[in-house]
């Protein structure tokens, strides 16, 4: 179990009438996907009686624009066939609920598959976090909630700011690090990154933090400078802390769609991604993004952003998420 398993706990054990709240939250934050995925949905089956192989064709076509991915598509189309087969007859009315069905069942197995939020620190030791992504995809923001998150858990934060080659990225979390009342390390725009990462580290170990938070640079014009680069990070964290870093957070936004699919597969194959997290959900109609990247790359999903407050970088539960999809809860 993982160090982030202790928000998740939370959450679940919150009130009910906590959980409608919070559930109706995700429902607005994902109501433009919402829209867009019944819209599509219902001229699926307008004026059809069965689930038949023009009905199948229109609804594979109805998730490839919903950006949920070609081939987690073609998995969904063989489930729904499948039941199709088994059952002879079936109802358009019936296709909305197997569909939420089909798509949370696979969910669970893509992120059942992956080793869930990675290793655990050791007694006295901070839990590192390196978070990588593209520039632009919300990678500054996340680690800055995250830390204000994590500072309002009562644990102690560090944060280095291993992006060196864009000022604005440097001092935008520097404010979030005030903001969120965690300590950051930096040194001058153009040093080394590894460097960066070595001296938070030292720094975290010795004031006994509990949380390191590493941001990177997202430069993805060189597929090998980039491997090379967050290989270094990891080296040089791994000579202060052994197993470090314990989590490797890919940061994606989510209202690029099939670009986040991209980026996903740049990142796992330049280094080992452990987590996602998925910013920008709330203004795209493009949230199906969501269920393809998990099925795709078996990396569970640990962060949603469906919003701009703190409390909107939201620990991500494939539960509420379909049920938010389909107007659900």
């Amino acid at each position: 179990m993982g160090f982030f398993d202790i928000f998740k706990r939370k959450e679940s054990a919150a009130q009910p009438e906590e959980q409608a709240k919070r559930q109706e939250e995700l429902n607005v934050g994902l109501e433009r996907t919402k829209q867009g995925f019944f819209s599509r949905l219902s001229h699926v089956i307008a004026g059809r009686s069965t689930v038949d192989a023009e009905v199948l064709d229109e609804l594979e076509e109805m998730l490839i624009t919903s950006d949920v991915g070609v081939d987690t598509t073609v998995k969904i189309i063989n489930r729904i066939e499948e039941r199709v087969a088994r059952d002879k007859y079936l109802g358009t009315e019936e296709l909305d609920a197997i569909l939420h069905d089909e798509i949370a069942s696979l969910m669970e197995q893509a992120e059942g598959s992956a080793d869930t939020f990675g290793l655990d620190a050791k007694e006295g030791e901070p839990y590192v976090v390196m978070v990588v992504g593209v520039n632009g995809a919300g990678k500054t923001t996340t680690i800055g909630k995250l830390a204000a998150q994590l500072t309002r858990a009562g644990k102690r934060v560090y944060i280095g700011a291993a992006d060196t080659f864009r000022a604005a990225a440097i001092d935008q979390l520097g404010v979030w690090a005030e903001r969120a009342g965690a300590t950051m390390i930096r040194q001058d725009m153009g040093s080394d990154p590894a460097s960066v990462a070595y001296d938070t580290l030292r720094s975290a170990v010795a004031n006994k933090a509990d949380v390191v938070l590493i941001d990177t640079a997202g430069r993805l014009h060189n597929k090998v400078g980039l491997m090379n680069e967050l290989t270094k990070i990891r080296n040089v964290m791994s000579k202060v802390i052994p197993d470090a870093p314990h989590e490797v957070m890919l940061v994606l936004d989510g209202s690029t769609g099939q670009n986040a699919f991209e980026q996903a597969r740049q990142f796992t194959q330049a280094t080992r991604v452990t987590s996602l997290a998925i910013t920008k959900l709330d203004g795209t109609a493009k949230g199906g993004v969501v269920i393809g990247i998990s099925d795709t790359f078996k990396v569970p999903v640990l962060y949603i952003g469906i919003g701009e407050g703190i409390d909107q970088l939201r620990i991500f539960d494939r539960h509420d998420f379909v049920n938010a999809l389909f107007g659900r809860g």
